[in-house]
């Protein structure tokens, strides 16, 4: 163990222990943005910098080990002045219209900023203002980036992918894909994990809810809409609803009070998924039972989530052969829709706008797949809601 002093404590903790996390057992806060625990250890925003008595220059909390008789001030005048200027610094190169930013309210940099009063920049601003194809479900805009890079280091060591890498070099340095090759180009899956450890705006994804409204709006339109189970189960958390509050039904209240027609449960075409996977996976066994063989590969895997499919298409195209042909829920609950219900309700398929409600990036770039389309060339899922 070893004993150290933070902020006039004393602690004891484990030897090899950082100072930010040596901090963060005696529930001392210090501010950071690049740091991932095992991922990104590698103080690039330099936001987490403490005054260690004895040190020259300023100390980054989440990569210095403790020592022995430490004595840290995480919040002196001078740690505070140099996490400040790094901050500035950060802006300078950042696309501070908050207003317009998705993140806005709930960005790790603008809440540091706030807290270190930082209500004009002394440094003239420059940005990149490179372009971006807006098509592709993932959105990124470099003019918010601060180059971080967990979303390098989640892609890489996590997904297993490389998608985004550092690109130019000293002062114009910035992250984008790896060889800057375009984002419909890449392997990436759009699994949406950079989305989710991006700490500002510069990764996210495409909105399509102007979509939704132009067609509900629409009178010759009758908008259907797909819950996942995931959406039933959690949609009341964002609102600081308790679980008793946030039922199914009044979730489907809210959605038909949107304008939406008839709410559906994706449910209803997962168990139609597993039917259908499960028959393949006979019909494969049958066929092997007889010694008639299969051309395709072993073991049978699902095709139930595109994410997964456009992995394995992307590293391990091998095991093509071994996936399921057998449509994904959402995209199942489609084709029902607009073949079975139409003729349930009575009407050109073409007037349904089938809409899903999913928590996955990856379904947005699903339902846009040519393959993914009726037998009139009208697409099973109109949109994949955000």
């Amino acid at each position: 163990m070893v004993t150290l002093t933070i902020n006039g404590q004393v602690l004891q903790v484990e030897k090899g222990t950082t100072i930010l996390e040596a901090a963060a057992q005696a529930d001392i806060h210090i501010p950071h943005l690049c740091y991932l625990k095992g991922l990104n250890e590698i103080a690039a925003c330099r936001v987490c910098c403490v005054e260690v008595e004895g040190e020259r220059a300023m100390v980054t909390a989440c990569n210095t080990p403790v020592r022995e008789g430490m004595v840290v001030h995480t919040n002196s005048p001078k740690a505070r002045e140099a996490r400040r200027t790094n901050v500035q610094l950060l802006l300078s190169q950042h696309d501070s219209r908050c207003t317009s930013c998705v993140r806005s309210g709930n960005c790790n940099l603008q809440t540091i900023a706030n807290d270190l009063g930082i209500f004009y920049l002394p440094y003239e601003q420059h940005l990149a203002r490179e372009g971006w194809d807006f098509d592709f479900p993932i959105i990124r805009e470099n003019d918010k980036c601060i180059k971080c890079m967990r979303c390098i280091k989640v892609c890489e060591r996590v997904q297993g992918l490389g998608i985004w890498d550092l690109t130019n070099r000293a002062t114009h340095t910035a992250v984008g894909t790896r060889g800057r090759a375009p984002i419909g180009k890449t392997d990436c899956v759009a699994c949406g994990q950079c989305i989710t450890h991006c700490p500002t705006g510069a990764l996210r994804e495409r909105d399509d809810t102007e979509t939704v409204f132009d067609a509900i709006a629409d009178p010759d339109k009758i908008v259907l809409v797909q819950i996942a189970p995931a959406v039933r189960s959690a949609w009341g958390e964002e609102l600081g609803m308790s679980r008793e509050e946030a039922t199914v039904e009044r979730l489907a209240c809210a959605l038909r009070r949107v304008g939406f027609e008839y709410v559906f449960d994706t449910d209803f075409s997962a168990d139609l998924t597993i039917m259908e996977e499960g028959s393949e996976l006979l019909e494969r066994l049958g066929a092997a039972a007889k010694g008639e063989g299969d051309s395709r590969g072993w073991p049978m895997f699902t095709s139930c989530c595109p994410g997964w499919v456009r992995f394995v298409k992307a590293r391990y195209p091998e095991f093509v052969d071994s996936l399921s042909t057998s449509k994904s829920p959402q995209q199942m609950f489609g084709a029902i829709a607009k073949t079975y219900y139409a003729k349930v309700l009575g009407v050109e398929p073409e007037r349904l706008f089938v809409v899903s409600v999913m928590p996955c990036t990856a379904k947005k770039a699903e339902c846009a797949l040519p393959s993914m389309m009726g037998e009139g060339g009208a697409p099973d899922v109109d949109a994949r809601a955000t």
